[in-house]
């Protein structure tokens, strides 16, 4: 009897030693690793386990657009396919909730709570829609999510990244990605400078224009992800895509000669031009914002080499009238069309240097990228909205890059302006990164990437919360590793043949090695397959028709490589710099061409 009662007394006390320990909190848990950081975070005891099975609860159909959305990404970053249901949420389900009167939350602001279930609130469509980016980068690190709570509420407004396909075209599924990037780490405005090609002005439509189809596509996808795409055509300086047939548009120096980067602004037929395009565009963009550009107008020469312009001043403004008010007229009475459309203006800064009587109108706002006389405190003291669009930020290709690490280790943040710290926030809409082409043959967009999204999760940090949220920024970038890319991303670097020696069609053989970027070169006896020839603009040839020929191999040449681009029955053959895919002309040479100009030729591969 001794025996037996002993035994069960053991039992009962590994029973109590061995059982499962209900979790509790601990009070020094840390948030959830997520890029931008959790500023605030509650732990509580347990975890939310994503499991087969689970539910999207969405009951309106703002919660539902939001739900489908998430479903659509579950899948593409391969958790299964998720139902969007209504009704009662049960344990393992995810809960979108859209309540307006949760106002401390803003239009862009969420709470997460995980638990049992996890449930996902905004006061906005939009902040609901962040707080399931939140959730996508947790399951991206598991399927437990640590129990708690956060409110995630953004500093800046405006959090965003320009794009200048200007000149050097960019694929769209380049930019596509970009979006979701984007909106993966809630970034929420895409400025683009590129051409549509025009119906209107078709004496405008040289090379590199977007089809209208591919830009709806476009906004149309950052409708989905919730990233306004903003589109700048620039004037009147810069302006050269759009006038190198349009001389009658180009401003005149006193010795007679034609400007076509340059628009006369003293014409009233350039300012219809101009506005005239805008609309066009008005038919593809649903932004309410415009981009005019306004930058560098007398980039290398000064206003004394075209007196008609301080003439027009002074006729408009009266004789203490300046040569910058004559730009300034310009550039309000852009502003003016964009208002009456419900669009607000925005323009660089360094046309304002302070020489000007006549103020530009101060609900413009104002990107703020180079250091003149005019600083950011004034521009804000006079009432403009500012947003921080400083040089540090750029990506240049082949040129400057942002130091990105630097940047993080002094804890930047859009406050820091070139050439001005201010002591607070207020009239600072927010901050942008901004990759130009200037030496177009650089870098290849592959290339663009791997530079960019360092970039553009340190400016998504900065402008959501605090800029500074590990103690190096070795600790920031495992963050970003940690989180992956956005679901449904496509690896543009992917060749779809390997490397050997082929037959294209009846027209050449060729040996096809991959780069390291992702494209492929193409070398025969006579040398590597180039674009070469015509009319460079920023070191590229950019039209269409320009030949490709057999020239000595140059590993760096970034001319010689190409995207293998399948296409039914063989693949296109696309140059990875001018973005134009061969077609062979009835006398057998090797052209480029934009598919909407010229069927491009399908290459079989034997």
């Amino acid at each position: 009897m001794r025996k037996r009662l002993g035994f069960a007394v053991v039992v009962a006390l590994l029973t109590l030693f061995l059982a499962p320990v209900p979790a509790v909190a601990r009070p020094d848990a840390g948030p959830p690793v997520t890029v931008p950081a959790l500023a605030r975070w509650t732990p509580e005891p347990g975890a939310y386990v994503y499991r087969p099975g689970a539910r999207l609860i969405a009951d309106g159909p703002a919660e539902r657009r939001v739900a489908a959305t998430l479903s659509g990404d579950l899948r593409a970053a391969g958790h299964g396919s998720v139902p969007v249901v209504r009704g009662g949420a049960r344990a393992g389900d995810i809960v979108v909730d859209i309540r307006p009167s949760r106002a401390s939350l803003g239009t862009e602001g969420y709470e997460l709570h995980s638990g049992t279930r996890l449930s996902i609130t905004g006061a906005t469509e939009t902040g609901a829609f962040y707080g399931t980016r939140t959730l996508l980068q947790l399951l991206a690190q598991g399927d437990r999510i640590p129990a708690g709570r956060t409110v995630d509420v953004p500093r800046y407004k405006e959090r965003g990244v320009g794009v200048c396909a200007c000149y050097i075209h960019i694929s769209l599924p380049w930019l596509e990605n970009l979006v979701r990037e984007m909106a993966y780490h809630k970034l929420n405005q895409l400025l683009v400078e590129l051409k549509v090609r025009s119906d209107t002005h078709p004496e405008a439509n040289t090379w590199g224009y977007y089809t209208k189809d591919e830009i709806r596509r476009l906004v149309a996808l950052g409708d989905k992800y919730h990233v306004e795409i903003i589109p700048e055509i620039n004037s009147p300086g810069h302006i050269d895509p759009w006038i190198e047939n349009r001389p009658d548009l180009q401003l005149t120096d006193s010795d007679g000669v034609r400007q076509p980067s340059r628009l006369d602004i003293t014409r009233q037929a350039a300012f219809d031009y101009y506005t005239s395009l805008m609309d066009e565009y008005a038919q593809v963009f649903t932004a309410k914002s415009w981009h005019m550009g306004a930058d560098e107008y007398m980039l290398g020469s000064d206003f004394a080499k075209y007196p008609q312009v301080l003439e027009y001043a002074r006729e408009k403004y009266g004789s203490g009238a300046t040569p910058q008010d004559a730009f300034v007229d310009f550039v309000n009475r852009v502003h003016d069309h964009a208002a009456d459309k419900g669009v607000r203006l925005r323009i660089w800064n360094d046309g304002l240097t302070g020489a000007n009587t006549v103020p530009v109108r101060t609900d413009t706002t104002v990107e703020h990228w180079l250091n003149v006389a005019v600083t950011p405190s004034r521009l804000i003291a006079q009432g403009y909205s500012v947003m921080n669009s400083a040089y540090s930020l750029y990506l240049i290709r082949g040129g400057f890059h942002s130091d990105t690490g630097s940047l993080y280790e002094r804890s930047w943040d859009p406050r820091s302006f070139e050439g001005e710290e201010l002591a607070s926030s207020r009239g600072v809409t927010g901050a942008k990164i901004s990759l130009w082409p200037d030496n177009g043959r650089g870098e290849t967009e592959n290339e663009v990437a791997v530079r960019l999204w360092p970039a553009l999760r340190h400016v998504a940090q900065a402008t959501w919360g605090d800029p500074h949220p590990d103690a190096t920024y070795a600790e920031f970038v495992a963050r970003g590793t940690a989180v992956g890319h956005a679901p449904g991303r496509r690896d543009l670097t992917r060749v779809p043949v390997a490397d050997g020696t082929y037959r294209f069609g009846r027209s050449f053989t060729a040996t096809v090695r991959r780069t390291a970027d992702g494209y492929v070169t193409l070398r025969s006896a006579a040398g590597c397959l180039a674009v070469s020839g015509g009319r460079l603009t920023l070191n590229v040839p950019l039209q269409p028709g320009v030949e490709a020929t057999w020239d000595s191999c140059d590993a760096a040449n970034t001319l010689q490589r190409w995207e293998l681009k399948p296409a039914a029955g063989g693949h296109l053959l696309v140059n990875a710099i001018t973005r134009m895919a061969l077609t062979v002309t009835d006398d057998g040479r090797l052209v480029q061409y934009p598919p909407d100009q010229r069927a491009p030729a399908v290459w079989h591969l034997s």
